[in-house]
């Protein structure tokens, strides 16, 4: 037979706040709402002979007698109370004083009943008279810590009393400490999180106080009527059994009862005040909520602190950022406002670096990473993190590249400013080597006995085990986030400033530049009637036969370059007309305009040796003109600067790509050399390659601003003697 690997996350699992038992030490019966008994544990009989399961489908009020030999209770009013304004109830059963403790659960009431004890409710309110102004007196948390266990340890006399603080991964460290003198300290030991499960952590935010008050005494079982659903929630019972993962946990640690108190911080679990004694130990409801009381004063003076400490930290983190505010409204360059002067960025958190990623520059002050792998990780936020803000204190496991450089970076924190220009301001911390010690190895595997049995618990020697973390920086703290998102708020709002003044320089350029077209149609216009009369006059003293042929060669070059000089009149007009024209868009059929361009290539070019290939043509919105133009000028180049290679070819391919229509036209011709690239769309620039192969450098000016002007945009892959390829996108309408 094989065995069920078992290990500590089996208790995640477990469904504790529903065990169908309670501890020994008390009996209970829960009632519908009408006061109709459904529940009722097995071991009433060891506290009122002949009550199990007799009292089952009795009404509470017709057995009430039997349960209070005192008759103080009136059962009938008693349903109509809140619970928490009457606990405990105190009543006789026989000669012996007992507490009743009742609570809801879903459609049911359940009543709970354990023995009152001996300690008299004066001296109780004594203890915690003198247990308040002691606590509050520490000076320090650790003063605070401490003072509360060893008030808690005098109400509750138990034998070790601890203040157990969670942290972020749900694991515990022991903070402060009362115990007996003989016992070895566990101050500083930590406690994987598996000790003390999730659910069970939720358990402590809803139920304060825990006793287990003997970890050898057998659970009584919970019977129910007939009918009833027999998973009864004892979520808010005091007796509810615990787990036989836990029992076997405290046995192990030699603990022989066990009192917890919840310490809660803005709603959360912060930690507990977690009681061990050594022998078995019952102490009662009234002790109880004293030891609560006590746990419950140290909750609200933790937050009290805490809340005062980080008013305090926000403060003074604000207090810099407004003084980089006035240095950013009066400093023209961010750059200079941000790492200039006594007040930097550097100061804004607890950081030992800082860059800067704006207008394609990287500013830098403090210990950072290399130019090349802030880059990288700048593209690696801008993919993964889609927040204001992003920070980590462990970079190297959410990015594996980071890693090489941890003793720099190994903590992170970004603002986004633009993450469409993949603009940022990131700070780091470095690694932090930190040395852990828990009570015991917490990656110990279950232990297996000789029976077969898979031991729950995987440290049955809680010796002081040592574990170095690396990897981690300190963590950032949220007023830190909440200082930069305000820095970040004050950046912008100077950004939106400057770029609104830019805007006015960029109406003041568009109106020159309208009337730079208005010009070059002017000049356009008025050039062409002087160059016509020119090619005229030229022509006419060509055909004369009276001037020496020697002569008529140079006639006839004032007529090729009257001829050249008027057809860049014609593009430059062409170039002109397109900035003023306004487009209306209508259904282009893309493979007809290219069919009849790829004609026209053919009358002037060899089709055969051109080899032409036209892949999909999905269909365009625009003006028919203008887009018959873009493709006949670059498919025309695509072919012109390809005729001479060995086996031209001319490759038109369409394709649709989130929402974006892109067409390529690749050739493999003489190329574009790396000095021209960058210049081929500017106007009258040809390729220095180009030869004597026609062309005016007017034709690229013109696709561009056609594209541009049909919200598009133009590529270009070049490489000299390999071809190119130009990628036109239009947006899909």
């Amino acid at each position: 037979m094989s065995l069920l690997k078992v290990d500590l996350t089996n208790c995640e699992l477990e469904p504790i706040h529903i065990p169908g038992k309670i501890q020994s030490h008390g009996f209970l019966l829960a009632t519908d709402k009408k006061g109709m008994i459904r529940f009722l544990s097995e071991n009433s009989n060891d506290f009122i002979p002949d009550t199990f399961p007799q009292f089952l489908n009795q009404a509470i009020q017709d057995v009430g007698n039997l349960i209070d030999t005192s008759k103080k209770i009136n059962w009938l009013n008693i349903l109509e109370q809140n619970f928490a304004d009457i606990n405990p109830v105190s009543l006789n059963i026989g000669d012996e004083l007992y507490n009743l403790i009742i609570s809801e659960s879903a459609n049911y009431i359940i009543f709970e009943f354990e023995k009152a004890g001996s300690i008299p409710d004066s001296q109780l309110a004594k203890l915690i008279t003198k247990s308040i102004p002691t606590i509050l007196r520490g000076a320090s948390l650790n003063a605070l810590l401490k003072t509360t266990s060893e008030e808690v340890r005098r109400i509750i006399k138990y034998d070790r009393v601890m203040i157990y603080r969670f942290a972020e991964d749900g694991h515990g460290e022991v903070v402060a400490e009362s115990k007996r003198i003989d016992l070895e300290s566990w101050t500083g030991l930590h406690y994987p999180a598996s000790d003390i499960p999730k659910q069970a952590r939720e358990l402590y935010k809803v139920n304060l106080t825990r006793l287990i008050s003997n970890v050898d005494e057998e659970p009584a079982g919970i019977a129910a009527l007939k009918g009833e659903p027999t998973d009864l929630d004892l979520t808010c019972s005091t007796l509810r059994a615990v787990s036989p993962m836990h029992i076997q946990y405290l046995k192990n640690m030699g603990v022989a009862s066990s009192f917890s108190i919840s310490l809660i911080y803005k709603k959360e679990l912060w930690g507990l005040i977690a009681c061990h004694s050594y022998s078995p130990r019952f102490i009662n409801y009234q002790s109880r909520e004293a030891a609560k009381l006590v746990g419950q004063i140290l909750s609200a003076t933790l937050e009290i602190r805490q809340d005062a400490e980080d008013i305090q930290l926000l403060s003074s983190l604000y207090s810099k950022v407004d003084e980089l505010s006035v240095k950013l409204h009066s400093t023209n360059f961010i750059e200079d406002a941000l790492f200039d002067g006594q007040r930097t960025i550097l100061e804004m958190v607890h950081a030992t670096g800082a860059a800067l990623i704006y207008n394609k520059k990287i500013t830098m002050a403090g210990v950072v990473p290399e130019m090349e792998d802030i880059q990288q990780l700048v593209t690696w936020i801008s993919e993964n993190s889609s927040e204001g803000f992003y920070e980590t204190n462990n970079l190297g496991q959410a990015f594996p590249p980071a890693v090489i450089y941890k003793n720099t970076a190994c903590g992170l924190l970004s603002i986004t400013l633009s993450k469409e220009l993949n603009e940022y301001i990131i700070w780091f911390k470095p690694e932090i080597i930190e040395t852990i010690y828990w009570a015991g190895n917490p990656d110990k595997p279950v232990n297996v006995g000789e029976d077969n049995i898979s031991k729950m618990s995987p440290r049955h020697s809680f010796a002081k085990w040592t574990q170095q973390v690396s990897g981690m920086s300190q963590p950032w703290t949220g007023e830190e986030v909440k200082a930069v998102m305000r820095l970040r708020a004050e950046v912008l709002g100077v950004i939106n400033a400057k770029a609104s003044a830019a805007g006015i320089l960029h109406d003041m350029l568009k109106e020159s530049y309208e009337q730079l077209d208005s010009f070059s149609y002017t000049i356009s216009h008025d050039l062409k009637t002087p160059l016509t009369a020119i090619y005229g006059y030229a022509q006419l003293l060509e055909s004369n036969e009276q001037i020496p042929p020697d002569n008529k060669i140079f006639i006839k070059r004032i007529i090729n370059r009257s001829q050249v000089m008027n057809d860049m009149i014609k593009e430059v007009f062409e170039y002109s007309r397109i900035g003023r024209q306004v487009i209306e868009y209508k259904p282009i059929n893309m493979g007809n305009l290219l069919r009849e361009i790829v004609q026209d290539m053919g009358e002037v070019y060899s089709l055969v040796k051109s080899g032409i290939t036209v892949g999909e043509t999905p269909d365009l919105q625009g003006d028919p003109v203008m887009i018959w133009q873009v493709f006949s000028n670059v498919i025309g180049n695509a072919v012109k600067y390809s005729q001479h290679a060995l086996h031209p070819t001319v490759t038109i391919e369409g394709k649709v790509e989130q929402q974006k229509i892109i067409y390529t036209i690749k050739d493999n011709g003489i190329g574009i050399p790396k000095k021209d690239i960058n210049d081929i769309f500017i106007l009258f620039r040809r390729m220095g390659n180009a030869g004597s192969i026609e062309g005016s450098g007017v034709g690229l000016a013109i696709v561009k601003k056609i594209v541009e002007k049909h919200e598009g945009e133009i590529r270009v892959e070049s490489e000299e003697g390999m071809g190119s390829t130009f990628s036109l996108s239009f947006n899909l309408r």
